[in-house]
C-alpha cells in the first residue's frame, strides 16, 4: 500500500523553543488518520510543515510522494486543506469565492459542489462576512471537496461548532473517505472515535505512537486485581499502577489476552484478575497520565 504522507524525522525550532522532536510516521493511502494531542503539543506547527506553510529545522516530509518543501502551485490540486483559523474572502459572496476556484482545479466536479452546498444549506448570495462560524466552515469544507482531492488535510476543523455542524461535517467526511486519504488534527476523542482509521499521539512534540486505532483498542485495558500484596517491581506495560479498596487497579498497554491474565497471576499468584476495554478518550487520559508520572520521577531524580 502506498504511503501518501511520510514524516522522516521531522524537528522544528522557533528560537529556543522546540516545537517537533523528530516526529516521523506514515499515513496509508485511503486512511482517515487522526492527530491528537492537547493544545499547544505541536499538532498545527506540524501540518503547516506538511502543507509548505513552514520549513521543518530537520528532517522531511513527503506528501504525495513530492517533499513538502517543494509544494506549491499544481502540486496542490490533490491536495485539500482546511485551518480553524482559515483566512477567507469575507468581501466575496459564497458563490463568488467557489467561481473564483473553480478554474485553478481541472479536476473540479460542478456535480459534486452543487450537491455539497445543497448539503451544507449553503447561500450562495451571501457574503462570507455575513456567515457564521459553522457555515464559513462548511463554504470552506466546499471549496476543499469539490474537486475530489487525494489528500485532505485539516486542521482542528470541528473545533467551537455546535453539535449538529460537527455532525454534518464528519458525514461528510465519512462519505468523502472512500476516494480521499484524510489526515486531521482534533482534541475531540469521542467524534474521532466514530470515523477515524489510525491514530497518532503528539505530546510536546514528540510522536509518542502512530498506529491503527483498531490495534491502539485492542492493546490498552483497565485492569483490577482483587486481593494479593504491591508488587516490588512493575512491568513496563503497566500504567498509573494504584491501590484500590480490595486490590489494586492499572492500565495494561500490551494486552495481550491470555497472556496478560498469566502475568498478572505470576505477580498476584492466584487473585481475580479482570480487563475491561477502554474509550479512546481514557485511553489519551492515561497516557497522558503516565506521561506526566514520569517526567515528574525524571524531574526528583535529577
Amino acid at each position: 500500500m502506498v504511503d501518501v504522507l511520510v514524516a522522516e524525522g521531522l524537528s522544528k525550532r522557533f528560537g529556543g523553543t522546540l516545537a517537533l522532536d523528530r516526529v516521523s510516521f506514515a499515513v496509508p493511502e485511503g486512511a482517515v488518520f487522526a492527530l491528537v494531542g492537547a493544545n499547544g503539543a505541536g499538532k498545527t506547527t506540524l501540518i503547516r510543515i506538511l502543507m509548505n506553510i513552514a520549513r521543518p529545522t530537520e528532517g522531511r516530509a513527503l506528501v504525495l510522494g513530492r517533499n513538502s518543501e517543494g509544494l506549491s502551485g499544481t502540486g496542490f490540486c490533490d491536495v485539500g486543506y482546511v485551518s480553524e483559523n482559515q483566512d477567507l474572502a469575507d468581501w466575496t459572496t459564497v458563490g463568488g469565492m467557489l467561481d473564483y476556484f473553480r478554474p485553478f482545479y481541472p479536476k473540479w466536479d460542478r456535480e459534486l459542489e452543487g450537491r455539497l452546498v445543497r448539503q451544507f444549506d449553503l447561500p450562495l448570495k451571501r457574503k462570507l462576512k455575513h456567515l457564521s462560524r459553522g457555515m464559513r466552515m462548511k463554504a470552506a469544507f466546499v471549496s476543499s471537496l469539490a474537486y475530489r482531492p487525494k489528500l485532505l488535510v485539516l486542521d482542528e476543523p470541528l473545533s467551537g461548532l455546535d453539535p449538529f455542524v460537527r455532525d454534518e461535517l464528519i458525514e461528510s467526511l465519512r462519505e468523502q473517505a472512500a476516494g480521499t486519504t484524510v489526515f486531521l488534527s482534533s482534541h475531540d476523542l469521542a467524534e474521532i472515535e466514530s470515523f477515524a482509521s489510525h491514530v497518532g499521539f503528539l505530546e510536546d512534540g514528540r510522536m509518542l505512537f502512530s498506529e491503527p486505532l483498531g490495534a491502539l483498542m485492542g492493546r490498552f485495558r483497565e485492569a483490577t486485581v482483587k486481593g494479593g500484596a504491591r508488587p516490588e517491581t512493575i512491568p513496563d506495560a503497566w500504567l498509573n499502577f494504584e491501590a484500590v479498596e480490595g486490590g489494586f487497579r492499572w492500565i495494561h498497554s500490551g494486552f495481550g489476552g491470555a497472556s496478560s491474565a498469566d502475568e498478572a497471576w505470576e505477580v498476584f499468584g492466584d487473585a481475580e484478575v479482570a480487563f475491561r476495554p477502554m474509550p479512546l478518550r481514557s485511553i489519551f487520559l492515561a497516557i497522558a497520565k503516565a506521561g506526566r508520572g514520569k517526567r515528574r520521577a525524571e524531574g526528583r531524580a535529577a
